[in-house]
């Protein structure tokens, strides 16, 4: 299944329509999901080791101002090192924004994909799957508690994960079968 985005493009006024193949986009979709967790992570570590600098001191042997010879305490606040620390967390607060704005996108393509199942029981998993970001064991004990499903017909991970697998083989091939371009 082949989703669309419309996004303006930057600088001009006029519409730009992205083409994204489903299970690409799914993928896509999940996989950014992880990598804003793993920035976000490291901006709050970079936030902590930023608001840790404290002044330093050093200890030199060396002549003081009146002459005599030993040590001698040196002590200042590493602005160096802060500089550095706060021109890293710009731009990786920066990059997450940019990220952000493309899984907002991206989660439009994958809500509008959802919304266009038919069956309501798929519909479901893609959107616990997906959207809820939960496992195919927690899928489908919200399926069972869902439809309050008796034990002989029960979803098990196994089962909602097929049914998923079945439904994207049996789309992609359908819409690959009718375009002459995927």
């Amino acid at each position: 299944m082949v989703g669309f985005v419309e996004v303006w493009e930057e600088g001009s006024q006029r519409l730009k329509r992205e083409e994204y193949d489903i299970r690409d986009a799914l993928i896509q979709y999940c996989d950014m999901r992880e990598e804003i967790k793993d920035l976000r992570k490291r901006i709050d570590k970079l936030q902590k080791d930023i608001d840790k600098l404290d002044i330093v001191s050093d200890s030199v042997k060396g002549t003081r101002r009146d002459g005599t010879i030993g040590n001698i305490t040196i002590t200042g606040f590493p602005y160096p090192e802060y500089d550095r620390k706060r021109l890293l967390l710009k731009v990786r607060k920066s990059n997450l924004e940019s990220l952000e704005a493309e899984l907002l996108e991206l989660t439009n393509v994958v809500d509008d994909y959802i919304n266009g199942i038919t069956k309501s029981k798929t519909r479901s998993m893609f959107r616990l799957y997906y959207l809820d970001s939960l496992t195919w064991f927690k899928v489908a004990d919200k399926m069972n508690a869902m439809y309050n499903v008796k034990d002989n017909r029960a979803f098990t991970a196994d089962s909602c994960r097929m049914a998923h697998n079945r439904y994207l083989e049996k789309n992609i091939k359908s819409v690959r079968s009718r375009s002459p371009f995927l």
